[in-house]
């Protein structure tokens, strides 16, 4: 049976950054044009664009290309107070039923981040927090596999080999280019050094705290 495995999270979870390596393998058709740009939009180039925007031209797609298929789709798309990209919400059943309803088996991967630094990201980008849009359409998502953008940074091919175990596509997990798309950690920008924190001194003593530290 044909598989695809359907990207999902909150805005600026890492979306981009999952989309490069699942799109990797040989074998999967997903977003390959990603993989030649550090980033490209999704409504332009995300080979399943256009049928988020409209799901009932699945029907017409040509599922002969492939054995395995990859797409990926953030909750909501666009951005607020944008005119010419007002914000959009996708919903990830009705896309879900419509490619199984073609013959393909769907399994989800939510992705997740920091939850500081993506309602920082979102903020400063959307100008508001909009993960909540997302959490609303998480319990209409069956058995998700969870992925975590701080677990591929800190253990990259060893996590990444995890991974390749849940997934219903083939995953490049040794891939060379994994190299180049780990070597920049966006996360970095967002953490500030800390001189000095209430427990510094209990970790060095090993003292006990019945409560907090003020």
């Amino acid at each position: 049976m044909k598989q695809m495995l359907i990207l999902t999270g909150p805005q600026g979870a890492g979306n981009h950054f999952w989309s490069k390596i699942f799109s990797m393998h040989a074998d999967v058709y997903g977003w390959r044009t990603l993989l030649e740009n550090y980033w490209e939009a999704h409504r332009f180039s995300e080979p399943f664009a256009k049928h988020w925007k409209n799901p009932s031209l699945l029907d017409e797609f040509n599922w002969d290309r492939s054995e395995y298929y990859f797409t990926s789709m953030s909750v909501p798309l666009g951005i607020y107070n944008y005119k010419e990209n007002p914000i959009w919400v996708p919903n990830l059943k009705m896309f879900a039923d419509l490619v199984e309803a073609n013959g393909v088996n769907v399994q989800f991967a939510v992705i997740g981040r920091e939850r500081n630094i993506l309602e920082h990201q979102q903020k400063r980008i959307r100008g508001d927090i909009t993960y909540h849009m997302f959490m609303e359409q998480l319990e209409d998502i069956p058995d998700p596999v969870y992925l975590s953008y701080e677990l591929l940074h800190l253990y990259k091919r060893n996590y990444l080999k995890s991974i390749k175990q849940q997934v219903n596509i083939p995953v490049s997990w040794n891939d060379p280019r994994l190299d180049n798309i780990l070597s920049d950690d966006p996360n970095q920008k967002y953490i500030h050094n800390v001189e000095t924190s209430e427990l510094d001194q209990g970790n060095r003593m090993g003292t006990t705290f019945k409560q907090k530290p003020k």
